[in-house]
């Protein structure tokens, strides 16, 4: 069994078998032509119930085959141009390149002596990171695995700054369209349901001041403690970023921690439209998700910091791991700013992305689908037959089919969800699914530069049959 370590002495055996997957995946993107095969799950899991995991097949090979029927053939590929549903972006050669690299060497980005360069390329990286943001020399931060984990350690930071003593006087201010992460963080940090208070948005589905201003006002009558309030730079249905200038102010005049869930609209920060981030340098805490708008494979998220001080609140020592004293030396490490102990370099995607493509590069790739996005609000606004929720600020659209001869919202409901089901079950296409004022409407996030406006109208035309053969035949049922 010694002869599947990796070493130096199965480093040939290592160069073969990585040829080889390497291959098998390179085989399958140039053979995919759409982006699911429609499998369902009570198809596939017979395979791998079969599967005796208890009596190996005994060779690299044999085991591709077996991955090949399991995983790579019916893979939802978000590489193909109409895959068109969630968050999930294609992603860049130099990152995959150092996926491989960091997977080999394996090191920890926790302490200095289990990582030496990579703890110094992490560190770069962050400091890269803060002055896009517009932060300044006392700015620090880490990467984590992604933005609810960010979102948690920046809440985290933010309860510790109130120094209030009593946690059910804490109060979060978010607005109604910021991600569950901000919620489920309040609950994980022993907070009270009652502390998240959602402010609600205005028609661009963005956070309304107004409101927050009198939510501060009120909170403060009642002897509560604003502890933070979590601003968004694109929101997960709509994209939306909230009037970030006006937060600010706001947090300010009553001196409340200011988070900025970035998590998707961090590719602002390297692209041509850059203004529409003005304000994220007054937070005090930012969450990017690189592997959202820098098309970096999962995972590689940061929480950034203003003042580094603040990152205190996560330090624990441990005699074998980082003690004091190696903190009184001077010796960098990661794991006193870091919720995770043992944590992979996934800074290094980042890095070979930089130093390959440079920031001007992947900000291209960014502006190049949120250019797309305004292409496809302007085909959805001139057909009559969709109905679209929200001018788009990054690369998401939001619409709903409705037919002119159809007057029921219940069932324009039941036919946009059958449509989006049917589409899925095809595999020609796959798109998301949301609700606006409680009613269903479709959604897609465009996060690849290959997608074109003809792809877009195609799948439009698609949804469009699905829902039309829903409501015939339900109307025809129904007479």
């Amino acid at each position: 069994m010694r002869s599947h370590l990796l070493n130096d002495t199965t480093a040939e055996q290592y160069r073969r078998t990585a040829t080889a997957a390497v291959e098998r995946v390179a085989a399958q993107l140039a053979s995919t032509t759409r982006p699911f095969t429609g499998i369902s799950p009570q198809e596939l899991s017979p395979a791998l119930a079969a599967v005796d995991l208890d009596r190996p097949l005994g060779s690299s090979g044999a085991a591709l085959d077996e991955l090949e029927t399991l995983y790579l053939r019916d893979a939802v590929y978000f590489h193909h141009p109409r895959y068109l549903a969630h968050l999930n972006c294609p992603v860049v050669i130099p990152a995959v390149t150092a996926e491989a690299v960091l997977s080999a060497v394996n090191s920890s980005l926790d302490t200095w002596d289990q990582s030496a360069g990579g703890t110094l390329i992490e560190q770069r990286l962050v400091d890269w990171t803060a002055g896009r943001i517009g932060y300044g020399p006392a700015a620090d931060g880490v990467f984590t695995s992604g933005g609810s984990q960010s979102n948690l350690q920046a809440l985290l930071l933010a309860r510790e700054e109130a120094k209030a003593q009593d946690p059910s006087v804490l109060r979060v201010f978010t607005s109604e369209c910021s991600h569950f992460s901000v919620q489920k963080s309040a609950k994980l940090l022993g907070l009270p349901p009652e502390a998240v208070v959602p402010i609600p948005c205005d028609r661009e589905k963005r956070m309304r001041t107004v409101v927050l201003a009198r939510e501060l006002e009120r909170c403060r009558a009642e002897g509560a403690v604003p502890m933070a309030v979590v601003a968004t730079a694109g929101t997960t249905d709509f994209g939306s970023i909230d009037p970030l200038p006006e937060i600010a102010a706001l947090c300010a005049q009553y001196g409340t921690w200011l988070h900025v869930d970035a998590a998707y609209g961090c590719g602002l920060l390297v692209s041509r439209r850059r203004a529409r981030l003005d304000g994220i340098e007054h937070a005090d805490s930012v969450t990017v998700d690189y592997h959202k708008s820098f098309f970096q494979p999962v995972s590689s998220s940061a929480l950034v910091v203003r003042d580094g001080a603040t990152l205190r609140h996560a330090t624990y020592h441990a005699d074998y791991l980082n003690p004091r004293s190696a903190a009184e030396a001077r010796i960098p490490n990661q794991v006193d700013k870091s919720l995770q102990t043992t944590r992979r370099f996934d800074a290094l995607k980042l890095w070979m992305t930089l130093r390959v493509m440079g920031a001007d590069g992947v900000g291209q790739l960014f502006d190049e689908v949120v250019d797309l996005a305004e292409e496809g609000w302007k085909l959805l606004v001139a057909d009559p037959r969709f109905d679209v929720a929200v001018e788009p600020q990054l690369s998401t659209l939001v619409f709903r089919f409705v037919p002119s001869d159809i007057t029921g919202p219940a069932l324009i409901d039941r036919a946009n969800q059958y449509a989006r089901k049917a589409l899925f079950a095809s595999g020609e296409a796959v798109v998301a699914g949301t609700t606006v004022n409680g009613r269903a409407y479709l959604k897609f996030t465009l996060l690849n530069p290959e997608t074109t406006v003809d792809d877009i109208a195609a799948v439009l035309e698609l949804l469009a049959d699905h829902a039309g053969q829903y409501l015939g035949e339900t109307l025809v049922h129904a007479s």
